[in-house]
């Protein structure tokens, strides 16, 4: 409590050097914490011999005396490894690093020369990552803390997980986490397994039912590398998934949905795309899923496409679109 209340006050006073003049609901925002204790922790940081100047009126605030500066700015372990997250924070209060990240960012503006700080703050004001898709709820992870604490760590963990098939249990080795379009994965390698890239595997961790972080710490495999296993995956996964090619013609509607819809595959089929006819309607190759997948995500194109081929896969449009217009009268 004592360690919490000391971050606290110096987060305060970093505040206030690095923003200027602020008010107690300001501070009270930014620190999370009630008006109530901004007061007291104010009248602390004075009877510590900080001079913190109150200015009264519709414009008032609290502010340091002019030229007074702190240079205690280092940072905690945790604080430095935080920093990482500076462009992502609702994926740093995720893993229970919020306030951390914060007072990081503080004293890292308290400790660079004015220009760079205000440089600083420009991007800040500027530029903001929000990694989440569009229309979509979060997964709910209320394991994501414990987690990010056993691959910190380097600790077993022992987990209840729902797969495609069932559930199952499994002890694993955490090696990194990753935030992909708003949900996050463990990558991890299983109880038993030779380390190595073959051993390695992807858990989503909103489908944890249960996690027990153990006090059996491991050795990572050497050279590891997270980002590399995951741009690897990424690739085998899809080449997994898509394996068929439709031939579809586009109108031009339908090309900017393409990207939208399809990702990459919606990328790379409007880079092979024909000639326009008159209308601007154009053919592609695109790869889909499976035939059952394939006629879901070509139908969300609705008008603005049609099917050339294989013939398989249109004729699987045309009975789905057969049923719908039965349906619809």
């Amino acid at each position: 409590m004592i360690r919490m209340r000391a971050d606290r006050l110096l987060s305060l006073l970093l505040l206030l050097q690095n923003r200027g003049r602020m008010t107690a609901p300001e501070l009270a925002a930014e620190l999370e914490v009630s008006v109530r204790t901004v007061y007291r922790d104010v009248e602390a940081l004075s009877a510590a011999g900080v001079p913190v100047v109150a200015d009264r009126g519709p414009v008032g605030g609290y502010r340091l005396l002019d030229g007074y500066r702190t240079r205690l700015t280092g940072l905690t372990d945790a604080e430095a490894g935080s920093l990482f997250l500076a462009g992502v924070p609702g994926a740093a209060r995720e893993l229970g690093l919020g306030a951390v990240l914060a007072t990081a960012q503080l004293k890292l503006q308290a400790a660079l020369p004015d220009g760079l700080a205000e440089q600083a703050r420009r991007a800040q004001e500027r530029f903001h990552l929000d990694a989440p898709a569009w229309f979509r709820d979060a997964d709910p992870v209320p394991y994501l803390e414990a987690v990010a604490r056993a691959v910190w760590e380097q600790r077993v963990v022992r987990a209840h997980y729902r797969r495609w098939g069932g559930e199952v249990r499994r002890e694993v080795r955490p090696l990194g986490l990753v935030l992909k379009g708003g949900i996050w994965y463990l990558v991890a390698s299983a109880e038993g397994a030779v380390p190595g890239a073959g051993a390695v595997r992807t858990y989503r961790i909103s489908r944890f039912l249960e996690v027990e972080v153990t006090g059996e710490r491991f050795e990572r495999p050497d050279g590891f590398d997270l980002a590399a296993y995951w741009e690897e995956s990424s690739r085998r996964l899809e080449a997994a998934v898509r394996q068929g090619t439709a031939r579809v013609r586009v109108s031009p509607r339908a090309q900017r949905l393409l990207p939208m819809q399809f990702g990459s595959a919606g990328v790379r089929a409007l880079e092979g795309a024909g000639p326009p006819d008159g209308e601007g309607w154009v053919e592609v190759e695109l790869a889909v899923e499976s035939e059952a997948v394939a006629v879901c995500d070509l139908l969300r194109l609705g008008t603005e496409a049609e099917v050339l081929g294989p013939p398989e896969l249109r004729r699987a449009v045309g009975e789905a679109v057969a049923v719908l217009a039965e349906r619809y009268g």
